[in-house]
């Protein structure tokens, strides 16, 4: 009873710093940086439109809420590929580790890292704007450090601590935020999921280097002299995600599941979102998945002059995925396989594809 108070306690003060963090201003749209941190670059979870928050379990949890990782009970390994926005040239990599600690192993810490890849892109000038001084590779990387508890049988907590980098020609920029998140899991059959999750806070972000400097001209005596630019710090792309998600089962052998999931996502500088998902799972051997994400849209701000938005983002909200899983031996190893594409428009879509070791 003790665990569950605390639990009350800290979810109760997540969503008081979460009311205080996000103000739903859609004016803020496209000020924080380092939106990179909100792409979801795992197959099994974006399959799932993002909607399953209060079920996530594994590093994949990482992403989404973090207290899902607590179910780690021994050793899980992924590693993700991700072809971002098919046909702009972008890769996406990421990989990590959870494990249970402790003597009853109700605690579990977990690495991630994802890495950005932007392919080869000219250098140019003022006076040279087709290029022809060579190429700069840019780079986003964010490494993920977490931990995990099983408060009580059902009640999980977690946080992360996250550093970014990102990297151009002549710029570099660091910086390190956290999140934090709940998971309750109630019902007769531990059915009923309960999930909020607090990502991506953290102090403000600038870029250095030599891209921030200029030779200029002393009007008075025509002397050459090197000019450093301000340079404004920008915020995290902070959100709260909210959400809900029941497990039917279909047969009385229970080899047979479906999934409802549903979330609410709060951004701090863009518009808030809804995301739905359905799984249906055979045998905890094959899975097939979809869901959709929906931007809400602003009745005030939905249109500049004669033209209408709709949405702020490339993804225009269709996803889909699957699973296979197999077991490697009697202990409970298992060897799985997924895939999910997200619709997108322009471009051709995202398709992300990983393979995970449980053992």
């Amino acid at each position: 009873m003790k665990q569950l108070y605390k639990s009350i306690l800290a979810f109760s003060a997540l969503t008081a710093l979460s009311l205080t963090t996000f103000a739903g201003n859609e004016d803020r749209i496209g000020q924080a940086g380092s939106t990179e941190l909100l792409i979801n670059p795992f197959a099994r979870s974006s399959g799932f439109a993002g909607a399953n928050t209060s079920l996530v379990k594994g590093l994949e949890a990482q992403f989404l809420n973090v207290a899902g990782t607590a179910f780690t009970k021994k050793t899980e390994l992924i590693f993700s590929h991700t072809n971002w926005l098919s046909g702009a040239g972008i890769n996406i990599n990421a990989f990590g580790i959870t494990q249970g600690v402790g003597k009853d192993k109700t605690g579990t810490i977990g690495l991630s890292v994802m890495s950005m890849n932007f392919g080869d892109l000219l250098i140019t000038t003022v006076d040279l704007p087709e290029g022809g001084l060579g190429t700069f590779s840019p780079t986003f990387t964010n490494i993920g450090l977490s931990y995990a508890k099983e408060f009580s049988n059902s009640i999980y907590g977690g946080i992360v601590f996250r550093t970014v980098s990102q990297r151009i020609a002549d710029l570099t920029s660091s910086g390190i935020c956290f999140d934090a998140g709940i998971q309750y899991v109630t019902g007769k059959k531990d059915n009923l999921r309960f999930g909020i999750s607090l990502r991506n806070v953290g102090p403000r972000m600038s870029f250095k280097g030599d891209g921030l400097s200029f030779r200029g001209i002393v009007p008075a005596n025509g002397n050459s002299i090197t000019v450093q630019q301000r340079n404004e710090a920008f915020e995290m792309p902070s959100l709260l995600n909210i959400g809900g998600a029941y497990i039917f089962d279909l047969s009385k052998d229970e080899k047979h599941k479906l999934t409802a999931a549903a979330n609410f996502v709060s951004n701090s500088f863009s518009r808030d979102q809804i995301q739905a998902g359905v799984e249906y799972c055979f045998n905890k051997m094959f899975m097939v998945r979809g869901g959709y994400s929906h931007e809400i849209k602003s009745p005030s701000n939905s249109s500049v002059g004669n033209v209408t938005t709709t949405r702020t983002n490339a993804l225009t909200g269709p996803t889909a995925g699957f699973t296979f899983e197999a077991p490697l031996n009697k202990k409970g190893t298992t060897f799985s396989l997924d895939y999910s594409y997200r619709a997108s428009n322009p471009f051709s879509g995202v398709h992300s594809i990983g393979a995970r070791i449980n053992l």
